[in-house]
């Protein structure tokens, strides 16, 4: 190592004495010192000053020992660390644990300099914090700033408490500017093909090489079978880009055009309604073409996007009509309160029975609502599927008109289905008049026909039932008309969607049909094709009774059914009600009413007042009538609580939503009937009258 300041100041690093070491040293001899003083006062001659010289003795020498270890071990030898330094590559210095500098290689200081320290301030502040580090045995990085530039830095111990660090070298990578912009197809360079290899050829996806780069505008050299099936005949020289449907053409070769490498999502010539994805291989002055037909997977993709659609709209549309049948039943509650004081022939009773008809078609509105989102209150019974639609036939004949022309096919061996009746001939009559309407806008009338079946699983799944499974009920609503729109047809289910002119339809028809078929745990497939007319096929489960189920029928049949009691007439009454409803316009004026026809009625706004009430109470309660679903405890859950202090008290659930969304969470308990919203006065005290007559 050549002669530099550095070495010299290594050297009066050794040469320089450590005061803090010698001041220890003064400090331990002054102690001994200090020590033995009482025992030379004694006198040697005794044993216990002889003990205590010898241990203070060899206190003494231990401590200088000690210290002159010490020494030795901290005090670094500079000349094996220059030597150790000079023959690293990079800049490297052995410092001490407050960075002085003990010793450093010609790199070092060409690097950083010939200071006797290392850099304090923001220039060394995160290569203290490493050698903080590295002290405590670690191998850290840090940063130090030489000439306004970071410069990488590691901390290592060393023996003796020294501390070695290294600035290594800067490998500057290599930056790879490319001289022209890569092809917007997969840019792997080969040899020029001449014919297809072995694979493309027997691949089961399409193949074609081309002559070219620009792949529409190239002709096909050679196809493998799989393209021919997919796009027909490919003879030699055919355009490619003619096997495409022009607009997807259009769009891909904009894409193309942009940079992207696909793959692209093109339409077929031949048939537009089957897409498939294409991929390019360039080679060099051709290309191969590659196409993968997507056709299920896409109509798979829109299936599921148009079920999660359906199903979000069905939520939305349920909570507003539940928010809705509340309003509802708070009108048609304040209109019998309004009507019984103004009745027939006061000036205001045109009035209000304008508005109390208006309150009914909104009713009718909010059922539909409820029939779509699945959430309808439902009565499932066994049916004759041939009785239903033949019963139901007279009523569609009067629908249908004269220039409509229904035909009803029935077939062999037709099923059960088990279903609410109402909802079904719903269903099939809002099928019937959409198709009426479409042919007599077409062409001023045309036919209607409804045909039922009993299908195979097969033949389920062929007529668009893919998710069938065993024997299915079949129902088919079909016209000639002009059928559906291709861009309309995602839509149709929709609610309020309607091609109608406006003040024709409320778009609701075939979203009820689909909610209620839906709720029924069926299928509705539509097949349509432009001038061909629509088919709306609904498939249902078949309901096969079990043995146990065809003894309890044969059972009900040999009891003669008991006649239904018939409404009362007299509608006043005598008993204690706890009327728990959380809407504040319909519990008053519910309980008015009632109050005013006899009965004692304690309100409750929640299930936790209803609590209280109800074990203020217990046992003189005769009837509870609570909301199903309120903020807090529910109404299920309030009979369970409650059912200690109700005894065996009738109870009436009312509510917007469909009596199965809790029926499940009423097992066990008997007595419980269930009043659907919006309600009317009339209907709520026969109803109370009923069940106080019945307890």
């Amino acid at each position: 190592m050549t002669e530099t300041p550095m070495k010299d100041l290594s050297g009066e690093a050794k040469r320089r004495p450590d005061l803090l070491i010698w001041g220890a040293a003064v400090f331990l001899v002054l102690a001994a010192v200090f020590a033995a003083a009482p025992a030379l006062r004694a006198g040697p001659a005794t044993l216990a000053g002889l003990l205590l010289l010898g241990g203070v003795a060899g206190v003494a020498i231990l401590g200088l020992v000690a210290i002159r270890a010490s020494t030795a071990v901290g005090d670094p030898d500079p000349e094996g660390a220059e030597a150790f330094v000079e023959a690293l590559p990079e800049p490297a210095a052995v410092t001490a644990a407050d960075g002085r500098l003990l010793a450093a290689n010609a790199a070092w200081v060409q690097a950083v300099g010939d200071a006797r320290r290392l850099p304090r301030g923001a220039a060394g502040a995160r290569l203290f914090a490493a050698l903080v580090k590295a002290r405590d045995g670690q191998r850290a990085e840090g940063t130090l700033i030489i000439a306004g530039q970071e410069r990488r830095a590691e901390a290592a111990r060393l023996r003796g408490g020294r501390l070695l660090v290294r600035l290594p070298s800067v490998v500057e990578k290599e930056v790879y500017v490319p001289t022209a912009a890569p092809a917007p197809v997969v840019a792997q360079s080969a040899p020029a093909p001449r014919t297809l290899d072995a694979f493309s050829g027997a691949s089961p996806f399409g193949a074609a090489l081309l002559e070219g780069l620009d792949p529409f505008n190239s002709r096909v050299l050679e196809a493998n079978p799989a393209l021919a099936a997919m796009t027909g005949a490919v003879p030699s020289g055919t355009l490619f880009g003619a096997l495409i449907d022009p607009p997807s053409r259009a769009e891909a070769e904009t894409r193309l055009a942009e940079g992207k490498s696909g793959p692209f999502e093109v339409r077929l010539a031949r048939d537009p309604t089957r897409i498939a994805h294409l991929y390019l291989y360039r080679a060099e002055g051709r290309l191969v073409a590659y196409l993968i037909d997507v056709s299920e997977q896409k109509q798979m993709e829109l299936q599921l996007a148009q079920a999660q659609k359906m199903q979000a709209i069905g939520q939305l549309a349920g909570g507003v009509a539940h928010d809705f049948n509340n309003l509802l039943t708070a009108i048609q509650l304040r209109l019998d309160e309004l009507l019984h004081r103004h009745p027939v022939g006061d000036p205001s009773y045109e009035g209000l029975n304008e508005i109390r008809q208006t309150g009914v078609r909104a009713a009718d509105l909010v059922r539909k609502l409820l029939a779509f989102s699945r959430k309808q209150t439902v009565q499932r019974e066994v049916l004759e599927l041939g009785e239903l639609i033949s019963e139901f036939e007279v009523l569609l004949r009067r629908l249908l008109r004269e220039d409509v022309k229904l035909i009803t096919d029935y077939g062999r061996d037709l099923p059960q289905v088990r279903a609410d009746k109402s909802q079904l001939e719903t269903a099939v009559m809002n099928l019937a008049v959409n198709a009426r309407d479409a042919v007599r806008a077409a062409k001023g009338g045309g036919v209607v026909r409804i045909r039922t079946a009993r299908l195979t699983q097969d033949e389920a799944q062929g007529l668009g039932f893919p998710g069938a499974e065993g024997d299915q009920a079949f129902i088919e609503v079909s016209d000639d008309g002009p059928g559906i729109p291709p861009e309309v047809m995602g839509k149709i289910f929709d609610p309020f969607f309607t091609t109608k002119p406006v003040g024709e339809g409320t778009g609701l028809g075939l979203a009820t049909v689909y909610g209620i078929v839906k709720q029924s745990d069926g299928w509705i497939h539509v097949h349509s094709r432009p001038g061909e007319g629509a088919a709306f096929r609904i498939f249902l489960p078949v309901y096969e009774a079990t043995p146990a189920q065809q003894a309890a029928a044969a059972a009900a049949l040999a009891v003669a059914e008991p006649a239904k009691p018939r409404p009362p007439r007299d509608l006043s009454g005598a008993g204690r009600i706890l009327f728990v409803e959380d809407e504040d316009a319909v519990r008053g004026v519910a309980a008015r009413l009632l109050r005013a026809r006899g009965y004692e009625v304690l309100e409750a706004s929640d299930g936790e007042e209803a609590l209280i009430i109800a074990e203020e109470h217990a046992g003189t309660i005769d009837l509870l009538i609570s909301d199903v679903i309120m903020p807090g405890i529910d109404g299920p859950t309030l009979l369970k609580k409650a059912r200690a202090y109700l005894g065996n008290a009738p109870v009436m659930f009312i509510s917007g939503y469909a009596e199965a969304e809790f029926s499940d969470l009423l097992e066990g308990e008997t007595g419980v009937t269930f009043l659907p919203k919006p309600i009317d006065i009339k209907t709520l005290a026969e109803r109370v009258k009923q069940q106080m007559q019945a307890a």
